[in-house]
């Protein structure tokens, strides 16, 4: 198992490399110049001052980020400062990459948190309560209810529970992350921890609607498949208990491959919910990339792309283990 870890740790690195280096070679060569345009901005705001013209910000944030040394010695350049931890100052927020990432990566982590565990306690039970009444109006609900969440794209789901709790209803608020007369420095502790999660209730409800359908499909025909093996007859056929032989033997088996896929999914929880969060102004990972990237922030923007690779790569790395942990019959030489 160990020598199995090194492998896929040393294929993860290589892979690392070679998908950074694709994005920053599509980024180096894109067809309109953001470190001109950064260059050219930063001398407007300095000029009256009497700070540096527009040739030398270009020269300097060319030599910052490589731009001036190729692809490869470019890319080798801001690789070598990844390393170390330096992704530069973001062009957007003016502030280091890893500050606000600092930032702003726990408002996502706390929203994808309570996304994950509702998704998880709605979508398991009903999948398996789905495939033990295959066939009955149970069964045609849960799948009908999985397909639609599937299907619809995550602005219109957004937008529908905006216009039914936001506008008919006006218990909640269409977005941000504090009520509009609401002033953080003149209340407490628990009362800025009540606004902000209730504006975090519907970007979860969206969360959740677009994230169980999948779930839900999953472990219903994990447990169908499970249901109709051989062993599950012959527990019945011993004259054990329909609720033993659901929960013990064939829920266990249903497991194997869910938690496999949780287990990819678990990074993910650092890695924000770019539309949703941008939907409703929640200003988490996901957010703020996406304001960086439509801004031309190369720095924060090849900061959160390898973030996205290396949250990637340890999700397929986990769910391998995790496969390995929970199911005995899987040997890895």
């Amino acid at each position: 198992m160990g020598k199995f870890i090194v492998k896929r740790l040393l294929l993860c690195v290589v892979i690392f490399f070679f998908a950074m280096f694709l994005i920053y070679t599509l980024i180096y060569n894109l067809p309109s110049s953001y470190v001109e345009t950064t260059a050219r901005e930063l001398a407007a705001a300095t000029s009256k001052m009497g700070g540096k013209n527009y040739q030398e910000w270009l020269a300097q944030l060319n030599e910052q980020y490589g731009m001036n040394k190729g692809v490869v010695a470019g890319y080798f350049t801001w690789l070598g400062n990844a390393l170390k931890g330096d992704f530069g100052t973001s062009w957007k927020w003016n502030m280091a990459c890893t500050a606000k990432f600092a930032g702003c990566i726990w408002n996502s982590f706390t929203l994808g948190l309570v996304a994950f565990v509702f998704e998880i306690l709605i979508a398991i039970p009903l999948g398996v309560v789905a495939a033990k009444k295959q066939y009955s109006i149970t069964d045609y609900t849960v799948t009908c209810v999985s397909l639609i969440g599937i299907s619809l794209p995550t602005f219109f789901v957004a937008t529908v529970l905006k216009l039914i709790f936001a506008i008919n209803l006006g218990w909640l608020d269409i977005g941000g992350m504090h009520s509009k007369f609401f002033i953080a420095a003149n209340a407490t502790q628990w009362e800025n921890i009540l606004d902000l999660g209730k504006h975090f209730i519907l970007p979860a409800m969206t969360l959740i609607f677009v994230s169980i359908g999948g779930l839900m499909r999953y472990t219903r025909t994990n447990m169908l498949e499970v249901l109709n093996a051989d062993y599950i007859r012959t527990a019945r056929a011993k004259g054990l208990s329909e609720g033993k032989v659901i929960g013990y033997h064939a829920f266990r088996n249903t497991l194997i491959p869910v938690v496999t896929l949780l287990g990819g999914t678990l990074p993910g929880l650092f890695s924000g919910a770019l539309i949703t969060e941008t939907l409703f102004s929640i200003e988490g990972i996901g957010y703020v990339s996406y304001n960086s990237m439509i801004s031309g922030d190369i720095p924060f923007t090849m900061f959160y792309l390898a973030l996205m690779s290396v949250l990637t790569l340890l999700g397929n790395l986990i769910s391998d283990i995790l496969y390995a942990v929970v199911d005995p019959r899987v040997r890895v030489n």
